[in-house]
């Protein structure tokens, strides 16, 4: 399951790609995304992410992670969060970024807040 991710930051627009991992919770989100793409505005948390709210439920998978750059994470079910460091929380893997450096993500997502638009990839 590939998915495109358009962030609109302080450092302008980019576009990734990102492949979803096999569970129940990225099957949901990708079905969620199957009804038109979702835009969440994301704030930094912790200097390693970028965080916002869902707007709706999926269903957890939480295990006990260390996160990577480049991950995608569900938190508390209602959360989508975008890696550029590393953490170590229990959460629920949705996927991974495609092909960028932890140095190339921290500039595609700045320091401010930034929009994310999640789409199945055309």
């Amino acid at each position: 399951m590939k998915i495109s991710i358009q962030v609109t930051s302080d450092g302008g627009k980019s576009e990734l790609t990102a492949t979803l991992v096999d569970n129940s919770s990225a099957v949901a989100f990708y079905e969620l995304l199957k009804k038109g793409p979702v835009s969440i505005k994301m704030r930094d948390y912790g200097s390693f992410e970028k965080v916002g709210p869902l707007g709706t439920k999926l269903p957890r998978n939480d295990t006990q992670i260390t996160t990577q750059a480049g991950d995608i994470i569900l938190y508390q079910g209602n959360q989508i969060t975008i890696y550029y460091d590393t953490n170590s929380w229990n959460f629920t893997r949705l996927g991974k970024v495609d092909g960028v450096t932890q140095a190339e993500l921290k500039k595609i997502l700045g320091k401010g807040d930034v929009t994310a638009v999640f789409e199945i990839l055309k």
